[in-house]
């Protein structure tokens, strides 16, 4: 196929980096006498078949945006798949502004629209997709990050790292909520990195629902025990994902809540900090023990960061690759990065059948990286019930008897 013009195009939440994916496909093109163009809002408005919101892209425009962050086309959770009206419009908007091929930079529910313009088209438009997200979660092998993971990590470290100081001096305990769904790579690997005293992640959890006890358990369960070890403060992180998996009617406001364009629950909207707090020091006083609990949400100030080194050099290989990849013929895949070396990945491999969006990448609790951030939390476990005289310990803190200790925490023996 001879390619003459390569649309750009972003979807989902920002993430670090993007600008640098943007910026290499559009030099690459170019270098290689081709015409990129850069769609403004994702598939917003090519879903209304509007042509007048892209613009024909220059080196001079982008040569130095890679170390910007936000996006610069800006981005949309349009899912021109939702309805058979949009698909057709986006097509016939490529179409009518002669696109002959198009790379897509998001996640897994820019997929679904990604693979269908491509499918839809009968190949007439070439496309590729570029793994963009802060929640590192789109279906590739467990040593591949998703663009903008690795810098959103590194901020949320940096913030992290000033609670805990504050945490320190003040003697108190902060609750974080970590953005990312449905998964906790990002909560996992902010608290791993930056050594909290425990995180709490949804695919720790073997039942299908979780409950506002379960959670409360394991943030109770830590604060006594740093108790019992002559520390009164900590910082725990929650990741926002705990929330899909309330049961809708302990969580009154899941009935009603906001949902985003692919109908995903806004869990932002849901005050998971708040209702643990709440949970924690009722229990906490009701015993008579005084601990000051702050919840705090970490989330939307990690997105539109400038991009650290790795992710800067990632996204200008991931766009490269991209470009070089369409012009050699090549369709329907996903631009990856793996040993240093450029590898496309179909769209078969990465979709989901039955909903046709991207298939999601699970933390693997059952690894031994998993395993060396929950040896380092303090969180009650098997072990805390072994010892007689740490376990009386343990119970002082609590302001229980052994007995009542071991009836209230045993079960979380059982699930560490």
């Amino acid at each position: 196929m001879n390619i003459k013009r390569i649309g750009i195009l972003v979807g989902g939440g920002p993430a670090p980096g993007t600008n640098g994916v943007i910026a290499a496909v559009a030099i690459e093109a170019i270098k290689m006498g081709l015409q990129p163009v850069g769609f403004h809002d994702g598939f917003e408005w090519l879903a209304e078949r509007y042509t007048d919101e892209q613009h024909e892209m220059t080196i001079e425009e982008c040569s130095r945006i890679h170390l910007d962050g936000g996006v610069i086309l800006g981005t949309s959770r349009t899912d021109i798949t939702s309805d058979s009206g949009s698909l057709e419009n986006a097509i016939a908007a490529l179409n009518k502004l002669r696109i002959d091929a198009l790379v897509t930079i998001g996640g897994d529910d820019l997929l679904r629209s990604t693979s269908a313009i491509e499918r839809e088209s009968k190949g007439a438009i070439t496309a590729v997709q570029i793994p963009k997200s802060i929640d590192n979660d789109v279906w590739l092998p467990f040593s591949v990050p998703t663009l903008g993971y690795e810098t959103a990590r590194h901020v949320g470290v940096d913030l992290v790292k000033r609670l805990m100081e504050d945490a320190r001096t003040t003697g108190r305990w902060y609750l974080g909520v970590t953005m990312g769904r449905p998964t906790g790579h990002l909560t996992l690997g902010i608290g791993k990195a930056a050594s909290v005293t425990c995180t709490v992640i949804p695919e720790e959890f073997s039942t299908a629902t979780i409950s506002l006890a379960d959670i409360a358990d394991i943030i109770e369960g830590a604060i006594i025990k740093r108790r019992a070890m002559g520390r009164n403060f900590g910082v725990a992180l929650l990741a926002e994902a705990l929330v899909e998996r309330f049961d809708p009617q302990e969580v009154a406001e899941l009935q009603d809540v906001d949902r985003d364009a692919q109908g995903n629950i806004r869990v932002s909207e849901i005050d998971l900090g708040r209702k643990v707090k709440s949970e924690v020091q009722r229990r906490l006083e009701r015993r008579g023990i005084k601990v000051t609990l702050v919840d705090k949400t970490i989330g939307y100030e990690l997105r539109c960061a400038p991009p650290i080194p790795v992710d800067a050099e990632y996204a200008r290989d991931l766009g490269y690759a991209a470009v070089r990849y369409l012009v050699n013929g090549g369709s329907g895949a996903m631009i990856t990065i793996q040993g240093g070396e450029f590898q496309a990945v179909p769209f078969q491999e990465v979709i989901d059948r039955q909903s046709g969006r991207g298939r999601l990448r699970a933390v693997d609790i059952e690894t031994e990286s998993y395993q060396v951030a929950r040896d380092y939390m303090v969180r009650i476990g098997s072990k805390d019930f072994a010892d007689e005289a740490w376990l009386a310990k343990l119970a002082e803190a609590a302001h229980l008897s052994t007995p009542e200790f071991v009836a209230h925490f045993g079960k979380l023996a059982q699930a560490s």
